[in-house]
């Protein structure tokens, strides 16, 4: 009997074993990974080589840059582009303004785009179909750029901070993906608050915006970006109000001028003046770049998972 018990032992724990020591894997395996993995590291090199570049250009000294071969180390350290930016007080005013439009537009845009997409979620909506073809349609057609302007101008929004938020309130492909996500949930959820005598704004407050958050925060990083990095609406609406100017399009303007200064910089540095400008366009566009994109990359290692998982969830839902 005890043979035969450690015989079953025995046999237990062969496949234990072998399960341990894995899978043998063939050759052309190794050579596929070996071929993956390097791949990934040299569009990973590709990618990242601009930025970098940029790094050390907004860290190297301004008239050493205009000789060229800066790549990714700076040959004279300086914060003198960094000072330059910040004490501008244009540049601050507009940080201001784009800091003030991402929050405000983010928040506004999630709370509104969720409550639509609640609303048309819900089977006992007549008008849930008519209403999500009516959106998705805004997707391929529009009425131009001209009716746009004049649109806004009959809304008194020319010239207004808020020509930055009301019309992008609701976007239809964040309006889908948080819609998908809330025919995911549990029916038996929102029939049980029903009963217990919640309203529509109550389970929506109290039930399904907490449930939401993977997809409510993948929502934030889309409208956030999007907002942080727009400038041509500032360029058609209030590009004769500078106290409404953001930081991308402050940006847009230098990248617009920057070739006809720098070749004139690159000149004056290249004869030997001794009071040669501490900057030039090309330091400041650099720096500059490093400034606008510093907020998004702080910020989406934090929702990066949110970021997959609701693309995931928009992507086999329809």
């Amino acid at each position: 009997m005890a043979m035969a018990e450690a015989a079953v032992a025995r046999s237990e724990a062969g496949p234990k074993k072998r399960k341990h020591r894995g899978i043998r894997r063939s050759t052309g395996d190794w050579v596929f990974d070996i071929c993956n993995y390097t791949f990934l590291t040299l569009l990973m090199l590709v990618t990242l080589y601009p930025f970098v570049n940029q790094i050390a250009i907004s860290f190297n000294s301004a008239t050493d840059s205009l000789k060229g071969g800066i790549y990714l180390w700076p040959r004279v350290w300086t914060l003198e582009n960094y000072k330059y930016v910040f004490k501008e007080a244009t540049i601050f005013h507009a940080t201001l303004i784009s800091v003030l439009r991402t929050v405000l537009g983010t928040v506004l845009t999630v709370i509104s785009s969720a409550m639509v997409a609640y609303t048309i979620s819900r089977p006992d909506y007549v008008l849930r179909k008519f209403v999500t073809i009516a959106f998705v349609l805004t997707m391929y057609v529009n009425g131009g750029l001209i009716p746009t302007f004049l649109l806004m101008k009959s809304l008194g929004l020319i010239n207004s901070f808020w020509v930055y938020i009301w019309p992008g309130l609701i976007g239809v492909f964040n309006l889908i993906i948080i819609r998908s996500f809330i025919e995911g949930l549990p029916d038996n959820i929102l029939e049980a608050s029903k009963i217990d005598g919640a309203g529509d704004f109550r389970t929506f407050f109290s039930i399904v915006l907490p449930l939401c958050t993977p997809v409510l925060a993948t929502v934030s990083l889309f409208s956030g970006v999007y907002q942080w990095n727009s400038w041509f609406d500032v360029m058609i609406y209030n590009s004769s109000n500078i106290k409404l100017s953001t930081l991308q399009y402050e940006l847009q303007k230098i990248l617009q001028n920057s070739n006809a200064a720098t070749t004139a910089a690159s000149a004056f540095a290249n004869s030997g003046n001794a009071g040669a400008a501490q900057v030039t366009p090309l330091s400041i566009r650099a720096t500059m770049t490093i400034v606008a994109s510093a907020p998004i990359i702080m910020v989406y290692p934090f929702l990066q998972k949110y970021f997959v998982q609701g693309m995931m969830v928009g992507g086999v839902k329809g």
